[in-house]
């Protein structure tokens, strides 16, 4: 799959966007309820204001929306001719901008019911996509996720069609994340670089994009957690995710985003909370199919022992990953997140049936295996 977009990332980068909207007419600018009071933000739309002649602004996009809460959007929006879509937020956010810049699209006949029944779209509008946290990497992604509460999980509409034209990665945006939410949306930036990097279908190219941004994750994970104003470690992150997304578009994650999605879809965990939970149990259960691909990504580590074996690269690569997850103060047994044994039989079909991603676990899973993992989290 090739990704067209064109990213400009650093410092600033937000005061020369204005060349990305001369002579556009209608924007339609997507965000949430925190996002909107930032300064850096509300400077953005004044310069929209300044330069576009219609502007829409959405500043209510919920987290882990569902496909009514889109629905709904299309309702109260009732525009045509969006020529931009600009997205500013979490993955959330931009998954939502990527639908609307197809259904919001000139000439386009599809509706979000046909998108959830499989039909692909054939174009879109304009699309500028600004994440505000450094993990989903939706920004890079052809996919858009959304819960779907009669079913009790989430379902990915995929296409590349709906990759943007421009990526902005600004680390002054991320500076007020809080430390959990740099966290957690860090753990499942690593889990696509790792899942996509031993996935079964994994491929030269999105090897290539795992390697990058594991190298940049491993070296700035913590600093941007532990230190808001390290802008290097801001955008290191940002293009770690960035390249966690450009994964997933050419390879895909298995097992713990297969088992997270009904922690998710039904008990309305975030995102990455939930993969920071399954990701060393998950990795522990596939290690020894994927020896070899672990050893490499051990050697990545800023302290990694370059003399160990192979076989001790890959213990010590899940047990680097444990005491991550401890020191980023991240949940790691599933009663801190009100789940108990008697969830498990709903846990274990639901995440079974997220065939997508458990097809391309690299070694057999069993409906045991699974049971056994969401047990070892009791």
């Amino acid at each position: 799959m090739h990704i067209n977009s064109t990213v400009l990332s650093g410092q600033g980068v937000l005061n020369d966007l204005n060349f990305l909207l001369t002579q556009r007419s209608h924007v339609v600018f997507l965000t949430d309820k925190n996002i909107i009071n930032l300064p850096i933000v509300s400077k953005l739309i004044k310069t929209i204001e300044d330069t576009v002649p219609h502007l829409t602004l959405i500043d209510d996009i919920p987290p882990e929306p569902s496909h009514h809460d889109v629905t709904n959007l299309l309702e109260r929006m009732k525009v045509t001719n969006v020529d931009v879509v600009v997205g500013v937020g979490g993955g959330s956010v931009l998954d939502v901008a990527k639908l609307i810049s197809v259904l919001c699209a000139k000439d386009n006949q599809l509706t979000l019911e046909k998108l959830l029944e499989g039909e692909k779209p054939s174009n879109r509008c304009t699309s500028i996509l600004i994440p505000t946290t450094a993990g989903t990497g939706s920004e890079a992604t052809p996919n858009a996720i959304l819960a779907i509460p009669e079913k009790s999980t989430k379902q990915g509409i995929i296409s590349p069609i709906m990759l943007p034209d421009y990526v902005c990665l600004i680390p002054e945006l991320t500076i007020s994340m809080p430390k959990h939410i740099a966290a957690s949306t860090g753990i499942d930036a690593l889990c696509h670089l790792i899942e996509c990097f031993t996935a079964n279908i994994a491929n030269p190219v999105g090897d290539n994009y795992a390697l990058i941004g594991m190298d940049k994750l491993f070296n700035s994970l913590e600093k941007s957690v532990n230190d808001q104003t390290d802008i290097e470690a801001k955008l290191n992150m940002l293009w770690a995710s960035y390249y966690g997304g450009a994964a997933i578009a050419h390879a895909g994650t298995h097992l713990v985003h297969a088992m997270s999605y009904p922690l998710g879809g039904k008990y309305h965990i975030p995102h990455g909370v939930a993969n920071a939970i399954l990701l060393v149990p998950c990795m522990e259960f596939v290690r020894d199919a994927v020896v070899e691909k672990f050893a490499q990504a051990y050697d990545l580590l800023p302290d990694a022992n370059l003399n160990l074996t192979d076989e001790e690269k890959s213990h010590a690569l899940v047990n680097y990953f444990k005491e991550l997850v401890k020191r980023l103060a991240l949940p790691s047994k599933l009663q801190e997140l009100n789940i108990s044994p008697e969830h498990l039989p709903y846990l274990v079909d639901s995440a079974l049936e997220v065939k997508r991603l458990m097809n391309n676990v690299p070694k057999q899973v069993t409906k045991d295996d699974v049971l056994t993992i969401y047990q070892s989290l009791l």
